[in-house]
């Protein structure tokens, strides 16, 4: 019975997360994208000027903009850039990169609308204290009457962020590059507690590396969200700048065939030798991989952008908008860079799983590059953790308040040790079943309201005092 339950979860997941979700997403931020008049690409200037000038001077908020966009950044920013973008490779060829670029073009828009609406809707919990995401801007926007809609978001919302792909994979790359089946065996400590847990000396060790990320997380987001955003400001500059430095030494080291890898991906990306269906193939790979990296359309940034001390919405949404840009673009481009330069061709390559591919290549590339790709990794996935845990803990204070929402919290630290040890299984398809049920009310929002996007992108554009932040409502949650 309960495999039969767990095959039903895994095909109904498989089928929302494929298509219906790809053309929701894409689709949808297309429409954006073309309605507000590429804002991606005119406005990107204003965005850099507006982060550089910075905002948040408000009090009805927590953080600020900057730190908004860099703790969204940081939840974004994980394994899926390197990994996914490898997988990518393999499966869609070096055209994908470029239809990861379109999509993150597309991500953009969407995430302007998350940040400007995450302002312009903002609520309160029932303590009083400015809070934002989609839930809160459902009850805003559209009364009570919707609360029912709300209410299923925030529960999709406290599952769909949990980590468990995060935690998972990371224990396994870990394992797998500090450590071997014979040491393993060979350590009376992990042997010993394999024995006694009946986990075997791997999944002992994954357990002791399970609960050291958990006391990590622990330090950091029982603190809420000042503490996640100021961990943020320094995690995140600091690990694509080590990152970008590792590509740019790959790319020092090959400068001669760096030519050659952008002309691999612009002309493969229109290859129509194999014939239309492998060209949209490609184009579909590629658009729904920069999807699942930057999360747009998916509510998580509404809720961390909805913390932002600015009253100005339109500012708010530029600076998100910079999201995709950093996690889709710059990040993924690195990865798809330094792994095109160190394998040329993919057919010795093929079926690798992705995060290999990129250790093999930066190991090949950098004396020692498989380690410093794991500090890099690490980073990434911690940085994920905690802000999908101040996402998760959000869902559960407008669900439950704000004093029972630290049970949360406590649940989601617990669950990192859990992910760390267990297969994937039904659990990642349970995750994936949420997460596309977060997507769903939450676009359907953002495309209801973009013409409130518009309205107010118009005024601010035209020099005209924008309009800020009307006083939230309470919303009784």
């Amino acid at each position: 019975m309960f495999e039969a339950i767990g095959n039903f979860i895994v095909t109904v997941a498989d089928f929302l997360c494929g298509y219906p979700l790809f053309f929701l997403l894409i689709g949808g931020g297309l429409y954006l994208f073309l309605r507000s008049g590429f804002i991606s690409l005119r406005r990107l200037p204003a965005s850099v000027r507006v982060l550089r000038e910075g905002s948040g001077k408000g009090r009805n908020g927590e953080i600020s903009s900057v730190q908004a966009l860099l703790s969204a950044v940081a939840g974004t920013v994980g394994l899926g850039n390197i990994a996914g973008v490898a997988i990518a490779l393999v499966v869609g060829g070096p055209g994908a990169i470029f239809w990861m670029w379109i999509s993150a073009l597309v991500g953009m828009c969407t995430k302007f609308h998350e940040g400007t609406l995450a302002i312009m809707f903002k609520g309160v919990d029932r303590h009083g204290r400015p809070r934002g995401g989609i839930m809160y801007i459902i009850e805003s926007a559209f009364g009570p009457r919707w609360k029912p809609l709300a209410v299923f978001f925030a529960v999709a919302g406290m599952f769909g962020t949990l980590c468990i792909i995060n935690a998972n994979q990371l224990a396994e790359a870990v394992v797998a590059t500090f450590t071997t089946p014979e040491a393993l065996e060979g350590s009376a400590f992990f042997s010993g507690l394999g024995s006694a847990t009946g986990l075997g000396s791997e999944g002992a060790f994954r357990l002791v590396f399970g609960l050291a990320v958990a006391m990590v997380v622990a330090l950091v987001v029982l603190r809420g969200v000042t503490r996640i955003a100021r961990v943020a400001t320094i995690l995140v500059p600091f690990m694509v700048g080590v990152y970008f430095l590792m590509v740019a030494y790959i790319i020092a080291t090959h400068f001669g065939d760096v030519p050659g890898v952008f002309r691999r991906i612009f002309t493969e990306a229109f290859n129509l030798q194999a014939g239309f269906g492998a060209f949209a193939g490609i184009a579909i790979i590629g658009a729904r991989r920069a999807a699942l990296v930057n999360d747009a359309g998916i509510g998580t940034a509404s809720i961390m952008h909805g913390a932002s001390r600015n009253t100005q919405p339109i500012r708010e949404g530029l600076v998100a908008m910079l999201g995709p840009a950093l996690d889709s673009g710059l990040v993924c481009t690195l990865t798809a860079v330094a792994i095109l330069l160190m394998f040329p061709g993919f057919d010795a390559v093929e079926g690798v799983q992705g995060l290999s591919i990129a250790m093999d290549a930066f190991n090949r590339a950098i004396p020692g590059g498989a380690y410093l790709l794991m500090v890099v990794v690490l980073c990434f996935s911690l940085s994920s953790m905690f802000s999908y845990s101040y996402y998760g803990t959000s869902c559960a204070a407008y669900l439950f308040g704000a004093r029972r929402a630290r049970y949360y919290t406590w649940f989601f630290i617990a669950t990192l040790v859990v992910f760390a040890v267990i297969p994937v299984g039904v659990a990642v398809g349970l995750t994936d079943l949420f997460y596309a049920f977060m997507a769903f009310p939450a676009m359907g929002t953002i495309l209801a309201l973009s013409g409130h996007v518009r309205r107010a992108a118009k005024a601010y554009f035209s020099n005209t005092k924008p309009k800020t932040a009307e006083e939230p409502k309470n919303t009784k949650n």
